[in-house]
């Protein structure tokens, strides 16, 4: 083997300490963001079947849920709310005593600021038409007037407690009329976390049981198209400029070169939300016996921060963050 260049680079692959000292990526449970669906009326945790260990929360177990994830040093908890009773405007959404309110309320009150309450703000969960605005009499979503509701239900979250707030649903000027009826309300204070690269995807099935979805059609009128991934970098340029504070992509799987492309753009934290989909997929094949569970689960997890986001939201978090603190 005369000639063979002295440089091996298996050397540093030789024992899982030696790769454990070199290696350029890891996890933190503060990194991670716990999603979580709570329904009003429920007696008891309603499993998801699409989502294997993924449940509809009480508001008792929510706060349990929330105690485990402060416990664990996890960065965050998103709230989603599943009203009793929906209409076309969302009112549940601004109602002082709606499900999601409240649940903001009980968090806070179980963990003060040892967890960032976030809560998503958008009205897809309470209307029932499904959409994430106000419609039209024609059935178009009205982009302006949508922003009048989310100006409102920013304000309603902020008084119920929460530290940040997530405005998810892609319309235009969205941040703006957030950040200024946070502002003119004096909660100057409440961070903003702008779903602001949120494609319309097929990997989001899973949610809409989770969220008892009462969609009629799609959401591509508003939502980004998968083949664009400049616009995704334009789309997060303008949340910046309307004050965001974070910015997300979402979902993270398929569009990890627009999380890299933001990462090195834009001086921010990044955030990238592993979707139901991508749970469920590593869920199902796993249970089939294709995949080894938790090396599919990191792997996954360690190629979102590799990508760039310094932010996950994964339906993982508290089970990743357990392994993260025995290992």
């Amino acid at each position: 083997m005369s000639g063979f260049p002295a440089v091996r680079s298996r050397r540093l692959r030789v024992n899982p300490a030696v790769r454990r000292l070199v290696g350029e990526t890891r996890l933190h449970p503060a990194e991670l963001v716990l999603p979580v669906f709570v329904k009003e009326g429920l007696s008891e945790p309603h499993p998801i079947s699409s989502m294997p260990g993924v449940y509809q929360h009480t508001r008792d177990s929510l706060r349990k849920a929330a105690a485990e994830a402060a416990g664990l040093g996890l960065g965050g908890i998103m709230l989603f709310g599943i009203p009793a009773v929906k209409d076309a405007v969302g009112s549940g959404a601004t109602d002082p005593q709606g499900i999601l309110n409240q649940a903001v309320a009980d968090v806070r009150a179980e963990v003060g600021d040892d967890l960032v309450v976030m809560a998503d703000l958008c009205l897809d969960e309470f209307t029932d038409h499904g959409h994430c605005g106000v419609l039209t009499p024609d059935g178009r979503v009205d982009n302006d007037a949508t922003l009048v509701r989310y100006a409102d239900m920013g304000v309603a979250l902020a008084e119920a407690g929460v530290h940040m707030v997530g405005p998810s649903g892609m319309m235009d000027g969205q941040v703006a009329a957030v950040r200024q009826a946070l502002d003119g309300q004096g909660f100057q204070d409440i961070s903003v976390l702008a779903y602001s690269a949120k494609y319309a995807s097929a990997f989001y099935g899973p949610f809409r049981e989770a969220v008892d979805s009462s969609l009629e059609g799609d959401r591509r009128t508003y939502q980004q198209d998968p083949a664009n991934g400049e616009e995704g970098l334009r789309e997060i340029e303008q949340d910046l400029a309307e004050g965001a504070d974070i910015v997300m992509v979402k979902p993270a799987m398929s569009y990890l070169d627009v999380v890299a492309r933001a990462a090195d753009r834009f001086g921010v934290p990044v955030a990238a939300y592993q979707i139901s989909g991508e749970y469920a997929m590593i869920e199902a094949a796993a249970a089939n016996g294709w995949i080894d569970r938790g090396r599919a689960i990191q792997e996954s997890l360690l190629s979102i921060r590799r990508a760039g986001a310094s932010i996950i939201l994964t339906y993982w978090a508290t089970e990743v963050a357990t392994s993260l603190r025995s290992s």
